[in-house]
């Protein structure tokens, strides 16, 4: 590579970094001139890379948006923290294609010195996680986007959307979040077929436009803290009702907000939730090492108890 090659990628990777510096400015980062300075800009847009350079006292040189994305200039700590990226995504089951990860990891290993990629992938094969990974919902990655726009610009929706039966409707829908939940996406907002506050999944969502209305969020809204609080109230075919005998601080650092709601009470803690699976209930409150006092359903102290058998003959094997 020729020094004058180098330096106008040099140009590039500041200019990705730092938008805006002026001609002096970029001229004393790279140990040139100015008159250089635009011929490195000049060399740039021959390779179909326009860079803009505005003048006053907000001006400065600025990558123009182009028809692709230009070629990225990583520092060796940022090509490392998207390797990572990437690898806690896939593990997080974020939903996004498998082949795009792979080849999205693949570009950046290339593009890394040797004794760095080295490194990395080192670390690629022996990093291990504590949690398993999760399968996430597969997603047009498009439906993301028009969503993320809409919040950001406060504008409706028109979408077709699929139920859990397998049923699609067309709905008008006032998107407030974005959040992304246990291998899942979701949107939440006003859904205007309903007229009620409703939480959607992106994975079930076959057709999105942004319109042209707009709408106003409630104030302070918490879309995480909504989406959360939607799931814990999903319908299960067991309710449940338990007194924790714990300080409601301890509860809440251990029991995630969407497994149910808690409330402090005289002698600890009262978590309401609803489960599918009594057993797999049981299996919990045992986990948490605290005393509990089961309030409802009946059938629930049974599974404890069967739980406590069976504990029992394995500990005489």
């Amino acid at each position: 590579m020729s020094q004058s090659t180098g330096r106008v990628l040099a140009l590039l990777e500041v200019l990705q970094a730092q938008p805006g510096l002026t001609g002096p400015q970029l001229a004393e980062r790279l140990g040139i001139d100015e008159r250089t300075v635009r011929r490195y800009a000049a060399a740039l847009a021959d390779l179909g890379l326009p860079v803009s350079a505005e003048r006053g006292r907000y001006g400065g040189y600025r990558l123009a948006p182009g028809f692709r994305l230009p070629p990225l200039m990583l520092g060796d700590d940022e090509a490392v923290a998207v390797v990572l990226g990437l690898l806690a995504a896939d593990q997080l089951g974020l939903g996004v294609g498998a082949s795009a990860r792979a080849s999205a990891l693949a570009k950046i290993e290339r593009m890394l010195p040797s004794a760095l990629r080295d490194r990395v992938q080192a670390v690629r094969a022996t990093l291990g996680f504590t949690q398993p990974a999760r399968a996430g919902s597969l997603f047009d990655v498009r439906h993301l986007l028009a969503v993320g726009e809409a919040v950001r610009d406060r504008r409706r929706l028109s979408l077709v959307y699929r139920s859990w039966r397998g049923e699609e409707t067309r709905r008008d829908f006032d998107p407030y979040g974005v959040v992304f939940h246990a291998g899942r996406w979701y949107a939440t907002g006003l859904d205007h077929r309903s007229g009620e506050l409703r939480t959607l999944r992106l994975d079930r969502i076959g057709a999105v436009t942004v319109g042209e209305d707009r709408f106003e969020p409630p104030e302070s809204f918490d879309a995480a803290g909504h989406v959360v609080g939607a799931l814990a109230a999903v319908p299960y075919r067991h309710e449940v009702e338990v007194v924790l005998h714990a300080p409601i601080e301890d509860v809440r650092r251990r029991v995630p907000a969407s497994v149910g709601t808690t409330a402090a009470v005289a002698n600890g803690t009262r978590l309401l939730c609803r489960a599918e699976r009594l057993d797999g209930m049981a299996r919990m409150l045992a986990g948490l090492g605290w005393d509990f006092t089961i309030a409802r359903p009946g059938e629930l102290r049974t599974e404890v108890a069967r739980l406590g058998e069976r504990l029992l003959e394995l500990s005489r094997d």
